[in-house]
């Protein structure tokens, strides 16, 4: 892995934050506070580069463990900011009630609808408020393997922690104060009870963060396990849709 300077990068991802809401004639920024570390990153970044009155922090539960709630509290307490809720789970329960007379339930399509649902709700505030824009917090990790949801959390207007692996965003959340409780909490998705990312991706993030940035900077496999750098090749490839706009058949 890399060796990047932490307080440099900070800097320099605060200062492309001011820049692309300039740019983008923004008024601010909503971002969807999920307990994590990542949404705790992308909101202290936001909160040092930003005036406090132009960032909007929502917790947007959906059969949610009610400790992310706490612990969006305890970021948002950190920066000093207010904290919306939007409870979408009664919303969620009544749309699987509606499409489970159509088509038999599967467990991720049913979990996708979560992310989705919150989609919806940041950009339902984003447009309320005037020119607000979507905050992603997505890492170069979970973003290379495809770790999210198309047109959920996927669906956003930038990614300002895009550029940074897993284990970079832990060093990162130390330096700005990002509380202990939330830097150590293991890292979860949140689309059913008990699920966790490294339990579903089956590699560690140590493990992960390693394999992707060789595969990004075109560095050596071989001393690394080769099943798991197979798994991760395929998930790349398989993503590779996520992250470009439909294609278009053109006519001549």
């Amino acid at each position: 892995m890399r060796e990047i300077d932490i307080k440099n990068t900070s800097k320099e991802i605060q200062k492309w934050i001011k820049k692309y809401l300039k740019s983008a004639n923004a008024d601010g920024v909503i971002i969807g506070i999920s307990g994590g570390i990542d949404s705790a990153l992308t909101a202290f970044l936001c909160s040092e580069a930003l005036e406090k009155d132009s960032i909007i922090c929502i917790n947007i539960p959906c059969e949610s463990n009610p400790e992310d709630y706490e612990d969006a509290k305890i970021i948002t307490n950190a920066i000093g900011k207010e904290l919306y809720t939007l409870d979408l789970t009664t919303v969620y329960r009544e749309f699987l009630n509606q499409v489970k007379l159509l088509v038999k339930d599967n467990q991720i399509a049913s979990a996708n609808i979560k992310s989705r649902l919150r989609m919806t709700g940041l950009y339902y505030f984003a447009q309320c408020k005037g020119i607000y824009l979507v905050a992603g917090t997505g890492n170069r990790t979970e973003l290379a393997i495809g770790y999210y949801t198309k047109y959920g959390d996927g669906g956003v207007d930038f990614e300002s922690i895009g550029g940074l692996y897993k284990c970079e965003v832990k060093s990162l959340a130390k330096l700005l104060g990002v509380p202990e409780k939330i830097i150590n909490k293991p890292p979860t998705a949140g689309l059913w009870q008990g699920q966790t990312d490294e339990k579903e991706i089956g590699i560690s993030y140590n493990e992960l963060d390693e394999i992707v940035y060789r595969i990004d900077h075109y560095l050596d496999l071989h001393d690394l396990n080769a099943k798991n750098v197979e798994k991760i090749i395929k998930m790349m490839k398989s993503a590779e849709h996520k992250s470009k706009m439909p294609p278009i058949c053109k006519i001549i």
